[in-house]
Formats: structure tokens, C-alpha cells, sequence
């Protein structure tokens, strides 16, 4: 029998349209002194709640099965509510509340992708909910609120209060908005949005309220005096590009998060894409601490890879039929990086394995090959080639530790998976200049050696540390786990 789908995560708040209009400005009008735009092209994709609904819908891999995640927002009768519901059609269920207005449109005036004004319009009243409503609130497994303080959220207040004691709710507050009911699971502010949401702090005067300044404690300070203010359970103060902490009431030691890699780029939705994600984590049964560890490491990859001007985001959704697979993050940047080397005249260096329990042989050979080129790109067998290459029981470290292990070595550029027994095929696509091996093969027992030389490439052996390797340090572990507390081995 199918397996049926999770429940759904509901989205609830204020949808906002969108607009980047894009050109060039090199010359000033000539009645006044202002630049002039020569458009060279529009774009139009959903904000607000309308964002995040989609990069929650947007958050899980192709025929997988995914969380139907349902948007409940107010829509009006003006052809910019149509544009809003035209682009939210293929990635959620659309329920709506009567908008005695129009939706909120956003204009950004973008020179060679640098806003140089933006242009507000729109809005209205929030009318009363409709049956739809009411059940689509009272089927959701998690709730989102993305408040942007036009009504949506107050208008549900009573319906989220109660959904709260026994709901995970995420709560994205705005400074507009009114504060998240009691009962919140998360609320997820903004450094600049905690700032104005509470009294100043006299115990940190460096905390400006444009969201990357002050010290870590008096964010965390903040987010827990907001978690008492608010009674919730915990407030994740998110601070860009240097990561997030996570507070509960009362809490005189918050937890910190650091963003896990440098994201430079448009930061415009992350905010969404943080709240979206700790949401599905909570639904998924995670915990606060969890949620904000997965938020933060989603937000950071959200605007890496071109945030809402990346053009994946608005291609279909998860598992439909047809769409074709999108290319594995990893091998995206291990391409570019073989493209960049080769480009300048570089050498690029590969070298593969299953690199289960890393160990000192494995770090000396990846930092002697890295020394023999200009990158070192690793081919990673995936968690379903190690266990047939190495039986049930392996691989001991998952696919996701060891991409992280190996991604933390200096010596290591890029990470890239591959599910067959051998990377013949992922090679073809990076095409190294030298494949690595260690010393304990020989040329004649490598199967890649032929696809290597489809383009040049030669076969490099490097030697091994003796007595090191991933099956002897998993002999010694079970032999560890079997000891006694004073570490006095006992019989099989």
C-alpha cells in the first residue's frame, strides 16, 4: 500500500507582489539630477507569506515525497492579485480570505542589479475568513505565520492562539505587526527587528538597529527577553551573514549558530527562507535548537546560489512529473571550480574513495595531492555505493558527515557524489588532469584509467600511512565498545 503523504504545513500571512525592474543607468535627466533607468527587463515572483510558501514548497527533492504545504492569504480583484495567483499556482493550495483592496506590490528600480529605488502601492482590508479557511487551519501538522503586518495574522489571531497549544507554530513577527501569540514554538526576527521590537539595551550600546552590528550576548539578551514578553518557547534572532542565536525565556546562555559558509548575494528573502525551513524542520518532529541549525544552513545556501533571482526556484515543484532532476549542488560548484582552474591555465586534481572514518592516511594523501595541482575536487561514493561495495553495516559515517568532514579540510575544494561503484561518469564530467589513487591500487585495477585518457588525463599513485586504515580503526571500536569503564577488555 502507498505510503500517504505527511500532513500538510499551512502558511499563513500577507502576500505581496514582487517586481524587479531591471536596466542600465549611465547618463543623469537632464532636468534634474536623477538617474536614468533604461529598462532592459521586469520580473515577477510573490513576497511576503507568498515566498515562503513557496521556498517551503521548493525545499524537497524531486520525487521525493514532500509536505503539501497550503498558503492561506487575502487576494483582491485587481490584475496584480491575478499575477500573484498565477505564479503561486504550480507550487501550493491556494486558500484565500476576501481583500477589500489590492495586493501590496513592491517595485525595485535595479541598475546592472543594484537597487537604486523602490516604489510601495497596493493594499487593503482583510475580510472575514470563509469555511476554507477555518479547515484548512484545522488540518495543518505546522503553521507558519509570516506576519508582514497587513492583517492577515490579525485577523487569524483567535484561530492561531488556539492552534498554538497543541500545534508547532513558527511565528516571523514584523514591527507593523502584532506581537506572536502566546504559545509559539519559534518566533524568528530579524537582529534589527528585535531591536525595535524591545527597550533599548543599556549593556550593549553597540547594538545598531541595522541587523549585522552588536555583540552576540546582547542578541541573545534580546531574544530572551522577547521569549518572555511574547511566552513562547524560543526566539531565533537571525543576524545575516553572521548566523543566528537561539534564546529561550529567561536564558542567561543562548545558543549561537554560525552561518556555515560565506553567502555573498541579494540577501532578499532569506529572512523567508529561514522561517520556511525551521517550520519544516519543527513539522519533521525536529527541536528549536534542531530547526535553527537547519535554518540557518538552508538561508546560507538561499542566497549562495542567487536567492529569488535564481531561476530553479520558480521552475515547477518537487516531484512533478516530467521535470527534469536538478543538478546536485556539489557537483554544480565542482564544475565551476574545473571550469575557473582550467580557464586560467590551471591544474585540476581529483581523487576518489568512501572516506568512512577519515584517518590520518586519508588527510596525508589529500593534502599530498592537493599539492600536486591548483584544486582538489573529491569524488565521493554516496551511502548507497558504500553499502554495495562494502555490505550491510556500512557506510559508518553518513553521506552528509562525511561531505562535512571532508569540506572542512583546507586542502579539499569542492565535494562532489556519485552513486555507481566506480566515477567513470563524474569524471567524464569534470575531466581532472590528475586522478589520485592511493598506494594500495595499482593502474591495471583502476576501471577509470580508460575514461581518463579519453582526454589526457593521467593516473597519479600517492602513498598511504602505514598501518591506517577505515576497517582496523572500526575493529578497535567494537573491541572499545566491548571494555569495561576502566578500559580492561572482556571476552568476545
Amino acid at each position: 500500500m502507498p505510503r500517504s503523504a505527511p500532513a500538510p504545513l499551512v502558511v499563513v500571512g500577507d502576500t505581496l507582489l514582487d517586481t524587479d525592474v531591471e536596466g542600465r543607468a549611465s547618463r543623469l535627466a537632464p532636468d534634474a539630477p536623477a538617474p536614468v533607468l533604461d529598462v532592459t527587463d521586469e520580473h515577477h515572483r510573490p513576497g511576503g507569506a507568498g515566498l515562503a510558501a513557496v521556498l517551503a514548497a521548493r525545499a524537497r527533492p524531486d520525487g521525493a515525497t514532500h509536505r503539501e504545504i497550503v498558503l492561506v492569504t487575502a487576494l483582491g480583484e485587481d490584475p496584480a492579485d491575478a499575477r500573484v495567483r498565477e505564479l503561486l499556482a504550480p507550487h501550493l493550495t491556494l486558500v484565500e480570505l476576501p481583500l477589500h483592496g489590492t495586493v501590496p506590490v513592491k517595485t525595485r528600480m535595479c541598475a546592472e542589479g543594484r537597487p537604486l529605488l523602490r516604489v510601495d502601492r497596493g493594499g487593503g482590508v482583510v475580510g472575514e475568513p470563509t469555511e476554507a479557511v477555518h479547515e484548512a487551519l484545522a488540518g495543518a501538522h505546522a503553521v507558519l505565520v509570516a506576519d508582514y503586518g497587513r492583517g492577515v495574522a490579525e485577523r487569524l489571531r483567535g484561530h492561531l492562539a488556539d492552534l498554538a497549544g497543541h500545534t508547532p507554530l513558527v511565528w516571523d513577527p514584523h514591527p507593523h505587526g502584532a506581537p506572536p501569540v502566546p504559545g509559539a514554538r519559534l518566533v524568528t526576527p530579524s537582529a534589527a527587528e528585535a531591536a525595535a521590537l524591545s527597550p533599548p539595551d543599556p549593556a550593549d550600546p553597540s547594538a545598531h538597529r541595522d541587523g549585522e552590528t552588536g555583540s552576540l550576548h546582547g542578541h541573545g539578551r534580546r531574544g530572551a527577553a522577547l521569549a518572555t514578553a511574547w511566552r513562547s518557547a524560543a526566539v531565533a534572532v537571525t543576524l545575516g551573514r553572521r548566523g543566528a542565536v537561539l534564546a529561550r525565556p529567561g536564558d542567561a546562555a543562548p545558543l549561537y549558530f554560525p552561518a556555515e559558509q560565506e553567502a555573498e548575494g541579494d540577501p532578499c528573502g532569506a529572512g523567508d527562507c529561514f522561517a520556511s525551513a525551521a517550520a519544516l524542520a519543527l513539522a519533521d518532529g525536529a527541536l528549536p535548537e534542531e530547526a535553527t541549525h537547519e535554518a540557518v544552513r538552508r538561508a546560507g545556501v538561499f542566497v549562495a546560489t542567487g536567492g529569488v533571482r535564481n531561476p530553479d526556484l520558480w521552475q515547477g515543484t518537487p516531484g512533478t512529473p516530467g521535470r527534469p532532476p536538478q543538478p546536485d549542488r556539489g557537483l554544480r560548484d565542482a564544475r565551476a571550480l574545473a571550469a575557473a582552474v582550467r580557464g586560467r591555465g590551471g591544474t585540476v586534481v581529483a581523487t576518489g574513495g568512501c572516506f568512512d572514518l577519515l584517518h590520518a592516511g586519508h588527510v596525508g594523501m589529500l593534502q599530498n595531492a592537493r599539492r600536486t595541482g591548483d584544486c582538489l575536487i573529491v569524488c565521493l561514493n554516496s551511502d548507497v555505493s558504500v553499502r554495495r561495495l562494502k555490505g550491510d553495516g556500512r557506510p559508518i559515517t553518513p553521506q552528509a558527515d562525511r561531505i562535512s568532514v571532508l569540506a572542512g579540510l583546507d586542502c579539499v575544494d569542492a565535494v562532489a557524489v556519485f552513486d555507481e561503484n566506480t566515477p567513470e561518469r563524474l569524471l567524464r564530467e569534470l575531466r581532472p588532469d590528475v586522478w589520485v589513487k592511493g598506494g594500495d591500487y595499482g593502474t591495471s585495477r583502476l576501471p577509470e584509467a580508460a575514461a581518463l585518457e579519453e582526454w589526457g588525463g593521467r593516473t597519479l599513485l600517492l602513498p598511504y600511512l602505514d598501518g591506517r586504515s577505515t576497517t582496523a580503526l572500526a575493529r578497535r571500536a567494537a573491541v572499545t565498545r566491548r571494555s569495561d569503564p576502566h578500559g580492561a577488555e572482556q571476552s568476545p
